[in-house]
């Protein structure tokens, strides 16, 4: 993943070491490290994105729009575009954490819209379990996944994180909405039927986005839609597929490199293939192309 040093790539108000994650369609991901030049406020600065902050070490003291409070480890944050923003090192060292910058279009798709575009911002902190996910995550991004696996991850966690903060449960309104009308649950069916389709059809060139817009749903929507339906989510869906195809060509006689594979079937990398294939059906490709091809 693209790495640097100097200013942030995303008007950061201190200098920093900063790691891009990935970057599906609307939301970019990236670990950053605070540079401790000086321990005084740095001059504020203007947020232009939505952005959630979540830390993974060190202390600092932040000012958003005149407020000051104190950032650690286990502080989560959301500002928004117009938000100023500075920041003060009085305890000397860095600070680490992540950073989920959300297109406002992204967020206008999700039924919580509201609380991600027109409420005040908020702010918090993590407890073990909610910090141990933002870890897990992180982790699987760096060892590679593909776009559309990132993007719907990103989402479920977003859910999870806007449901801590608020202590609004994710799911809620789309449970109330099913129970009252019988209708939406034939909708949702049919909706999960769509997307199945799609996928079925698919080189797995797609994007969570593009497979969205097929069925006429927003990302977010349709992979909460297609978990309740099939007990499944898209990735897990999509993954089963793409490892019966991956079998197929595994099967064949004088059949391509499997990094060649991995780029056909749309994983990140041939180490990205190798673990989804271990995962569903306990062998790396290498030997199920020696157990397989004729």
């Amino acid at each position: 993943m693209p790495e640097g040093i100097g200013s942030d790539p995303r008007r950061r108000t201190s200098p920093a070491r900063w790691r891009v994650l990935g970057h599906p369609q609307g939301i970019l991901a990236y670990q950053v490290r605070c540079i401790v030049e000086h321990h005084d406020w740095s001059e504020p600065a203007a947020e232009t994105t939505h952005k959630v902050m979540l830390g993974r070490s060190g202390v600092y003291r932040r000012r958003v729009n005149g407020r000051t409070a104190l950032s650690d480890a286990t502080a989560v944050l959301l500002t928004r575009p117009g938000d100023e923003m500075a920041v003060a090192h009085p305890f000397g060292g860095g600070d680490s954490y992540t950073c989920l910058e959300v297109d406002p279009e992204v967020l206008a798709e999700r039924p919580d819209a509201a609380r991600w575009l027109h409420e005040a911002g908020w702010e918090g902190s993590t407890d073990e379990s909610l910090d141990l996910a933002h870890r897990l995550l992180v982790a699987e991004f760096r060892r590679g996944l593909d776009p559309f696996e990132m993007g719907e991850r990103l989402h479920r966690f977003l859910d999870r994180l806007l449901g801590h903060v608020t202590g609004v449960r994710p799911g809620t309104d789309l449970d109330r909405a099913v129970g009252r009308r019988a209708a939406t649950l034939a909708a949702h069916r049919r909706l999960a039927d769509r997307a199945r389709e799609v996928l079925a059809g698919t080189d797995f060139s797609l994007t969570l986005d593009e497979i969205a817009r097929e069925v006429g749903a927003s990302p977010h929507h349709l992979s909460r839609v297609f978990q309740r339906v099939t007990g499944s989510s898209l990735t897990a869906y999509r993954n089963r597929l793409r490892v019966r195809a991956v079998l197929d060509a595994l099967a064949e006689a004088d059949g391509p490199p499997l990094r060649e594979v991995a780029t056909q079937y749309g994983f990140a990398d041939q180490a990205h293939l190798t673990r989804v294939v271990r995962d569903h059906v306990g062998h790396p490709p290498a030997r199920l192309r020696a157990l397989l091809a004729a």
